[in-house]
């Protein structure tokens, strides 16, 4: 019997960890208003808090990408599963505005960021030859899966108990993982004797085992980047992308539903029944990265995402169950979907060694987006008593994303690479 490749193990440790930190962002929403039923915040205080911790995690992504290559993969998740713990665990004797913006802004923020940013790229790079792709789909998925899992749970938890039990189930499974990561993470296959998945020969020319500065590390990738067109496109779409989706949908939608009148439980269920959808788009996406043109998939991905985003306003207004499901289909097929083929252009452009940092980079315009919808949908919410043009903005915004993707040119050689030849 062939045995199991060490790099599939790899992958279920990083698929799990990034279940528990996504779902410490995902479940912001459903945290909104027992906040401000117990404590008395305004809403637009509280999504700021959420709005920081968004964009904080996106701009530590390729300083975290900076960090793996001076630290080690596995150091760097035990600090990060730690930080995540400590957040919630804080959560839970919070009282002032301010801590609220310390602990799900600042703490939670770092936290999540090595596993919601740059491990997926990490490791399908790192551990896989063959089945990159597919690798990135399943890694990007599983914040889907804690969604799927999870987010009900937590929902019925505060429902029926209070907001606090659903954050010590969050810490119960944090401590899990830390001690999974412990027991059984490695950094790459070198520390085993092994090569990465799929490879022939040996792969670990990409890895510098010289000790660098991080903060040299991450700002060089992006000193490289600025000066490529193609850049700012994906910066530009994934902008987009996080604006109309962790930003909007996973702050607001579950308040956007009760403002409707639909309780806390089933505006869950609807989120985790996007989740089921995110978990086949965003898989199967990985696997069409590996066969199909990349740009011409973004272009599809934003298009539907941005109908979907419209069509949602008109199902709540009608109160219509249908309109809410087909909603929820087509918006979780791509919810993340749009993460693999941008990985993969990344990868063609830059190259392998580069692509982390510069994905990273690129990721941190996608919490940019993030924030500003998770910031501004609370501050829409009280200026109008409603969501409807926040989301109707997004869905235009998502066509614009669309545009951009398809600027970009088709790769048939690394850019860096050639560029860099062209000068020697």
């Amino acid at each position: 019997m062939k045995r199991l490749h060490y790099s599939w193990i790899i992958l279920t440790i990083s698929f799990f960890s990034i279940i528990v930190a996504g779902i410490v962002r995902s479940s912001s929403g459903v945290f909104i208003e027992p906040f401000e039923n117990e404590f008395g915040w305004d809403r637009s205080v509280i999504s700021l808090a959420f709005a920081v911790g968004l964009f904080l995690y996106g701009i530590s992504g390729p300083f975290m990408a900076a960090l793996i290559e001076v630290l080690g993969l596995k150091k760097i998740m035990i600090m990060s599963m730690g930080t995540l713990l400590g957040g919630t665990l804080l959560t839970l004797v919070m009282n002032q505005p301010w801590q609220l913006i310390l602990i799900w802004g600042i703490i939670i923020g770092l936290g999540s960021s090595l596993f919601l940013t740059v491990l997926s790229p990490y490791v399908a790079n790192r551990w896989f030859v063959k089945r990159r792709g597919l690798a990135v789909g399943i890694l990007t998925a599983s914040t889907a899966t804690g969604q799927l899992i999870l987010l009900p749970v937590l929902a019925i938890i505060i429902d029926q108990y209070s907001w606090r039990g659903a954050i010590s189930l969050i810490a119960i499974l944090s401590i899990i993982m830390i001690i999974i990561i412990i027991v059984f993470m490695k950094s790459s296959p070198k520390d085993i004797g092994i090569l990465p998945y799929g490879s022939e020969k040996s792969a670990h020319e990409i890895e510098d085992k010289t000790k660098k500065n991080p903060i040299i590390i991450a700002f060089s990738g992006l000193a490289l980047a600025v000066k490529v067109k193609e850049f700012w496109l994906l910066a530009g779409s994934f902008f987009i992308c996080g604006l109309s989706t962790s930003g909007l949908i996973g702050t607001h939608f579950v308040s956007y539903c009760l403002s409707y009148g639909i309780p806390l439980v089933t505006a869950a269920s609807l989120l985790s029944f996007m989740g089921i959808f995110d978990l086949v788009g965003t898989t199967l996406s990985g696997w069409l990265s590996d066969r199909f043109d990349s740009r011409w998939l973004l272009f599809w991905y934003y298009a539907l995402r941005g109908g979907s985003l419209v069509l949602l306003p008109l199902a709540l207004s009608k109160g219509s169950v249908a309109l809410l499901m087909i909603f929820s289909v087509f918006y979780g097929l791509d919810w993340i979907a749009t993460v693999p083929p941008t990985i993969n252009i990344s990868r063609q452009i830059f190259g392998v060694a580069k692509s982390g940092i510069i994905y990273g980079w690129i990721f941190a315009a996608h919490q940019a987006g993030a924030a500003v919808a998770a910031f501004g949908g609370g501050i829409i919410f009280n200026k109008l008593n409603s969501y409807t043009w926040a989301f109707l903005m997004a869905g235009i915004f998502c066509v614009l994303a669309s545009l951009f993707v398809i600027m970009i040119k088709k790769q048939t050689s690394t850019i860096i690479s050639t560029r860099q030849t062209l000068k020697g």
